[in-house]
């Protein structure tokens, strides 16, 4: 298990927790520092909106009072107008009833106001002149009663009275109606007029009704968001929906490391599995045993392999060599490449939170606002009088007699907050972990000879036969490289050499053949 801790799992795990670090370090600050700069912003905007209604509050709340003093004002102003419809009935009825003629019908829906005054004008001319007739020859009638009953010797009366007799003379005063005709005391805009201020009195005797209807219009702003909305209260809820997706992706990366540690025992007994069953497997060591073996044979004057040849170092590994070979370089070169992917990674996440921490800061240090509006106003109409027309100014005009003071004094403190920066135990977390994944990558290949060594500590009749076969494949491979060699030289078989050659393969063992081309290979981890 140890081996697989230090080599590729390893380094997996410490990937998936490097990536944890800086998601919980660095992305967690940058997206708390958003937030911050967000509702800072968003606070900003409520306390400008919040200020604009109360200045619009203020600039109507004198046209509101106007207003609501005319509601109050309903009854005074509904019995001011009933009095002046009274006073100017009896006006009317004087117009209608003057000089004695009957009140004033309209028949004739075709003649204007102004043709009938002139046409009963006239027609009033006619019965002054009649009466007047009358009346004098009424008095002529009674003077001559009045002779005669004074006088009362007949004949004489008679003749002494005769002058009472005259009532023709009273004819002449019909030489007035012609100019009674040429002169009629009707202004020319009089019917005009009436017929305007009857009207107006007419309405003005009617209920008075005051209502006060306030229409408020909203307009759409920051993606359909209202003016009457809190734009504090949206912005939190959607980074709080954001904070939820970030908590779900941690939980998915914890479990990821839970998982990463199970691999490392799995992949341990994977190899001890292979190691025992699989006899090429990871089989490329020159172990001591080895060494023994090749020196026995020395000593026998037998075929040895050591020293081994130029063209065979690169297919074996010494353990106790601190060189790294060929086929260990490619896991180094892969360890290199995730130490460079993760530390850029690393690089870039903590300039940028390091970057937006020191600008919000200059931000948050130099945005400090007051706010200062005063304003006033002072409205006072008097009108004096006692007439009809002037207590109905006064009735209407007494509700723009008002005053008002506005004294707003406020600022933003409550808005500027100030940005978190990161902890200085994040960036000792973040190089430390990238210093341990250098430190694997660079450890990795002895660590993997480690594991052989461990499973041979375990199973040592395993490793002797292991390390028997590697020698006895690496021998047959010698001894046969010249005969293969001619062969080679001498070109391509013919279909009856072939034919010869697997005859004879068929009475020999089929291990000892395939000797010749299996070879034993390293265990990637």
């Amino acid at each position: 298990m140890f081996p697989s801790i230090l080599g590729s799992r390893g380094r997996t795990y410490l990937m998936i927790l490097i990536v944890s670090v800086l998601y919980s370090g660095p992305i967690a600050n940058i997206q708390q520092n958003a937030e911050a700069a967000a509702l800072s912003l968003s606070c900003n905007l409520d306390l400008q909106v919040h200020h604009s209604r109360m200045l619009w509050r203020s600039a109507i709340q004198p046209f509101i009072a106007i207003t609501q003093e005319l509601m109050d004002s309903k009854d005074e102003f509904q019995l001011e107008a009933l009095n002046v419809s009274r006073k100017f009935q009896n006006i009317r009825d004087e117009v209608m009833e003057q000089y004695g003629y009957d009140q004033f019908h309209p028949r004739s829906h075709g003649n204007s106001t102004q043709e009938q005054f002139a046409t009963k004008t006239k027609m009033q001319c006619d019965s002054v002149v009649n009466e007047g007739v009358q009346r004098c020859a009424d008095w002529f009638s009674l003077r001559w009663a009045e002779c005669m009953a004074a006088i009362p010797v007949p004949v004489i009366n008679h003749i002494l009275c005769v002058s009472m007799k005259f009532h023709f003379l009273c004819d002449a005063m019909r030489v007035m109606t012609p100019w009674c005709r040429d002169q009629i005391p009707v202004e020319g805009n009089f019917g005009q007029l009436f017929d305007q201020l009857n009207v107006s009195v007419d309405r003005l005797s009617q209920e008075f009704l005051t209502e006060l209807v306030l229409q408020e219009q909203q307009q759409s702003v920051l993606d359909g968001s209202l003016l009457d909305q809190n734009f504090t209260q949206s912005v939190t809820d959607s980074f709080l929906t954001l904070t939820r997706t970030m908590g779900q992706v941690l939980n998915t990366l914890q479990l990821l490391l839970s998982f990463t540690f199970i691999t490392v025992f799995i992949q341990g007994f994977s190899y001890l599995l292979s190691y025992r069953t699989d006899i090429y497997f990871d089989n490329v060591y020159i172990t001591s045993y080895f060494k023994k073996i090749d020196a026995r044979r020395k000593r026998a004057g037998k075929h040895f392999l050591l020293p081994l040849k130029k063209s065979e170092r690169k297919e074996f590994i010494f353990p106790w060599s601190p060189k790294i070979y060929p086929e260990e370089l490619k896991q180094v070169m892969a360890g290199v490449i995730q130490l460079l992917s993760i530390s850029l990674l690393c690089v870039v996440l903590l300039t940028v939170d390091f970057a937006l921490f020191r600008v919000l800061d200059v931000i948050s240090r130099h945005t400090f606002t007051q706010f200062n509006v005063t304003s006033g106003h002072q409205v006072n109409i008097n009108v004096g009088g006692d007439s009809m027309v002037a207590r109905l100014l006064r009735t209407t005009i007494s509700g723009f007699n008002s005053s008002s003071d506005v004294n707003i004094h406020s600022d933003n403190r409550e808005c500027v907050s100030p940005p978190s920066a990161l902890p200085i135990s994040v960036y000792v977390s973040c190089v430390s972990c990238v210093l341990l994944l250098a430190l694997f990558s660079c450890f990795q290949v002895y660590t993997n000879r480690l594991r052989r060594v461990i499973a041979a500590f375990y199973h040592p009749k395993r490793e002797k036969k292991r390390v028997l076969f590697l020698y006895n494949l690496q021998l047959h491979k010698r001894i046969s490289f010249p005969h293969r060699k001619k062969i080679i030289s001498r070109g391509p078989k013919t279909v009856f050499q072939r034919l010869n050659r697997w005859g004879r393969g068929l009475f020999h063992h089929p291990k000892q053949e395939a000797s010749d081309f299996e070879v034993t290979h390293y265990a990637d981890s």
